[in-house]
């Protein structure tokens, strides 16, 4: 059986014939903790570095950089934009566990690409209230990944700001395209 075939339906999604899919994560986890061993790592990262990219379940960061446990920070995001919070987060990742570089990643067929700032409205439409943060939209991949280099280089709360790379993940190749930040 092929595994697109254990995967639910978007009419079942949620609930599976064991329960949810919270409760079958929650089997799988005593699963994997019954055979568990501690590998005696601290959060520092072995390789000083900070990746910042999209939460796009299709995003398989460790398998597609050759990174193993305890190699990196990952942080993520819809659409991998270098919000104020991501920021919060790379200066803890940078000022206190140690990390220099810090590498970006957006990638083609985003749902970023389709959204606009409409959406906070449609939001407060529904619910009545707008929310507080914005939906950082974009409509392209290589400007949205310069303007987020731009804003790891030019935080004040950032110390290590000269390792900034930008890259766009190519969802059907699988390849990295480097993005300049002078264009």
């Amino acid at each position: 059986m092929s595994a697109s075939e254990h995967r639910p339906t978007p009419e079942t999604a949620g609930t599976t014939g064991q329960g949810t899919v919270t409760d079958r994560l929650v089997r799988a986890n005593a699963a994997y903790a019954s055979a568990f061993t501690d590998p005696g790592m601290d959060a520092r990262p072995v390789l000083k570095v900070a990746v910042v990219a999209c939460m796009d379940a299709r995003l398989d960061l460790h398998a597609a950089l050759g990174l193993t446990l305890g190699d990196c920070h990952t942080i993520r995001n819809a659409g991998g934009v270098v919000t104020d919070d991501i920021i919060r987060s790379l200066t803890i990742s940078q000022r206190a566990l140690g990390t220099r570089s810090v590498v970006l990643i957006h990638h083609t067929d985003c749902g970023m690409l389709s959204l606009t700032e409409d959406f906070r409205h449609e939001i407060e439409a529904e619910v009545g209230q707008r929310p507080a943060w914005a939906v950082e939209a974009f409509k392209d991949l290589d400007q949205d990944v310069r303007q987020s280099m731009q804003r790891v280089r030019t935080s004040p709360f950032l110390p290590y700001t000269d390792d900034v790379r930008g890259f766009v993940f190519d969802v059907t190749t699988g390849r990295l395209r480097e993005i300049d930040p002078r264009h």
